[in-house]
């Protein structure tokens, strides 16, 4: 059974590669609802990509950027938020805020065939600052790690896919697979 990946985005494809090297790509459009809670936006994808192909595996992810200052905003709406303000206004709603704490999460969605969705999340937390940084996508500019002086854009592609939570949560994901297969 081939385990597919539903994602259009390249860098989250190659970063799941890189841990999961027999995964395929399947970028095809399936509803994202509009939910804070990821577990329903997965399960929502889960269920349209099982319609396309009813005997394979699927993974898809959900990435959300809660910043403590908007409660659970923007969350799971991030990339809309990313696309309506920009990278620089949303930082702004941040540091204009009481604290410019932040968590980024990822949740990894799995089904197997006739299976119920399995959930695996990646967690990290952070700071929220002004744009700095050229390499990464999203809000990677934005971001700085716990632990760290830059941001995920600034650190690069090589040291943020060591430390992010969709690393965490595929990372999950595959010792679940080792373990049944």
């Amino acid at each position: 059974m081939s385990l597919f990946f539903i994602t259009g985005n390249e860098h989250k494809m190659n970063e799941v590669k890189s841990m999961l090297p027999g995964v395929q790509q399947l970028d095809v459009d399936v509803p994202e609802i509009q939910s804070l809670d990821s577990k329903e936006v997965i399960v929502a994808k889960l269920q349209a990509a099982k319609v396309l192909r009813p005997n394979d595996a699927f993974m898809v992810e959900d990435t959300s950027l809660v910043f403590e200052c908007l409660g659970q905003l923007p969350g799971p709406l991030i990339k809309w938020f990313v696309s309506s303000l920009g990278r620089e206004k949303l930082a702004q709603l941040a540091l204009q805020g009481d604290s410019q704490r932040a968590v980024a999460k990822t949740m990894v969605g799995y089904a197997a065939k006739d299976q119920e969705p399995l959930f695996f999340e990646g967690v990290v937390e952070g700071t929220i600052v002004a744009p700095k940084g050229d390499s990464g996508f999203g809000w990677d500019p934005i971001f700085v790690p716990d632990g760290y002086e830059e941001t995920f854009a600034q650190l690069g592609q090589e040291v943020k896919n060591k430390l992010s939570m969709r690393r965490k949560a595929v990372e999950q994901l595959k010792n679940h697979l080792s373990q049944v297969q």
